[in-house]
């Protein structure tokens, strides 16, 4: 057995290759920039106006005054979307909707709000009573981007605001991480699809778990099905088949502990791998099992059976596995005052469901709850976050920083 560093320098070490393809930006939420995407364009494109008014060359007004009023001819009306097409002559203006271009020499807005405006004839002016200074209310050419600059970091995960700053400077297509295919498989004879289990049977839970984890993440979940317990040949024989398909990550829950059916060791062992390991001093989760195949670029990770174990193994060995595939940036724990102590073994890291909240000095605070037992799903429920407390260390006291991961595998913390 190994230390949780160890199995996580293993992983390192055995990383398998993930290609990019190109796809439209309409569809490229939460998926991995494959390289570092820069601007095409300045924006904006070009001088417009920030407000709804009247646009003037501000030297037209350099000598009015409350006293000696200047007069303002308004040419026309321009809204945004309009071809900025307009005939200067001295002391004319138009009006201007906001995100209108302004066309040189117009170089100032003055509000609608502020606007004075007589109707003489058949024709509108503007009347200004002072100087108005240059660029007043404009948004300028290039001041929010400029071209070759740096929209996207390659290993960022693509989020909305992204993908309203790559519509916006004119991205159809982007280059990013091919999503993993994930094939999951069940095992156990105790394992049931039916709702109308009798007590000595247990409701699949394990598969749905990780394929709804797959919604918004970064791999694609595919179903594997369920391996009996007296299925060993059979699996072994799916196993050949689908190292030479489309699927980059083989998982399995159950039967990888030392019982007389928990098989998935000895099958892993008959073929050629690097990187095996079985067994980490973990809690819960201890039997994981790990190996990169030789043959071909394909990983397999055996988790454990009871629920909770399953989901401390996926959240700690193939959630950062897959961000070190895919390039994208380790995330870093917050770390919070422990609320109450606890004691564990001391050669073992404890992965503890605990509820992360803000105290009343505004400092993060973490509660380890009850019900750590691995079997046991309510505490899970009303858990925000992992508590890990690392090997090495038996007592945790109350006043102690702890690191905390989020339980739900997203890029935030959510608090209530």
């Amino acid at each position: 057995m190994i230390n949780y560093n160890k199995s996580v320098s293993i992983l390192n070490k055995n990383k398998i290759i993930i290609g990019s393809e190109k796809i439209h930006s309409n569809d490229s939420l939460n998926r991995v920039c494959s390289k570092n995407v820069f601007s095409k364009v300045n924006y904006p494109a070009a001088n417009n106006s920030a407000f709804d008014g009247f646009a003037i060359k501000s030297l037209d007004s350099k000598y009015a005054s409350k006293r000696k009023e200047i007069k303002f001819k308004v040419l026309r009306v321009l809204a945004a979307g309009d071809k900025p097409k307009i005939k200067y002559k001295k002391c004319s203006c138009f009006e201007i909707m906001t995100g209108a271009i302004i066309p040189k020499p117009f170089d100032t807005i003055i509000p609608v709000e502020s606007a004075k405006i007589v109707k003489l004839k058949n024709s509108r002016f503007l009347f200004v009573n002072k100087r108005i200074k240059k660029n007043q209310y404009v948004r300028f050419y290039g001041s929010d981007f400029k071209k070759k600059q740096l929209i996207i970091s390659k290993g960022e995960i693509i989020n909305s605001s992204h993908i309203l700053a790559l519509k916006t400077l004119g991205f159809k297509n982007i280059l990013v991480k091919r999503k993993p295919k994930i094939l999951f498989f069940s095992t156990g004879n105790e394992i049931s699809e039916n709702n109308n289990t009798p007590d000595w049977m247990v409701r699949n839970s394990n598969s749905y778990y990780v394929k709804s984890l797959s919604t918004n993440f970064l791999f694609n979940y595919y179903d594997g099905g369920l391996i009996k317990d007296n299925d060993e040949r059979k699996f072994y024989n799916i196993l050949k088949r689908k190292l030479k398909s489309k699927f980059d990550i083989i998982i399995t829950s159950g039967a990888v502990s030392a019982g007389k059916f928990d098989f998935i060791p000895k099958i892993i062992k008959k073929f050629k791998t690097n990187g095996y390991f079985k067994g980490v001093s973990i809690r819960p989760g201890k039997p994981v099992l790990f190996a990169k195949f030789k043959s071909n670029n394909k990983s397999f990770f055996g988790l454990p059976g009871n629920p909770i174990s399953s989901a401390a193994c996926f959240r700690f060995f193939v959630y950062p596995y897959l961000q070190k595939i895919l390039g994208v940036q380790l995330e870093k724990p917050l770390n919070a005052i422990l609320k109450n102590s606890f004691v564990k073994k001391k050669n073992f890291t404890r992965f503890v469901k605990a509820k992360l909240s803000i105290n009343k000095n505004n400092k993060l605070e973490v509660e380890i709850l009850k019900g750590q037992e691995s079997f046991k799903i309510k505490s899970f429920i009303n858990s925000n976050v992992w508590a890990v407390l690392k090997d090495g260390k038996t007592q945790f006291k109350k006043g102690q920083m702890i690191e905390c991961y989020n339980s739900t595998i997203t890029n935030k913390f959510f608090l209530e």
